[in-house]
């Protein structure tokens, strides 16, 4: 799912729950969601989880958000070892 139907189908609250990873703005996931902003790499990592947690509890309404959707570069993510990790993925 992209980040601007994940935002048009939240609701405010969970809208807010998402935004907590980048500093409690939801304007800022607006502009990523426009493309008139990238997210870098953790940045993009942290939003996917929390989306994801999200979603988890909506009843099968939202889905996560990819990270490679919110990048400029997508294909830092295609490594076969990933290098980058937020706490919650680590084994």
């Amino acid at each position: 799912m992209e980040l601007r139907e994940f935002l048009r189908a939240a609701s405010k609250r969970e809208r807010a729950d998402v935004a907590v990873v980048c500093n409690d703005s939801v304007s800022y996931l607006y502009q990523l969601a426009g493309k008139h902003r990238y997210a870098s790499a953790l940045m993009a990592a942290r939003i996917e989880v929390m989306t994801r947690e999200v979603a988890s509890r909506s009843g099968g309404r939202l889905e996560a958000v990819l990270r490679e959707s919110l990048v400029r570069y997508p294909e830092i993510y295609d490594r076969e070892e990933p290098y980058l990790m937020v706490a919650e993925e680590r084994p």
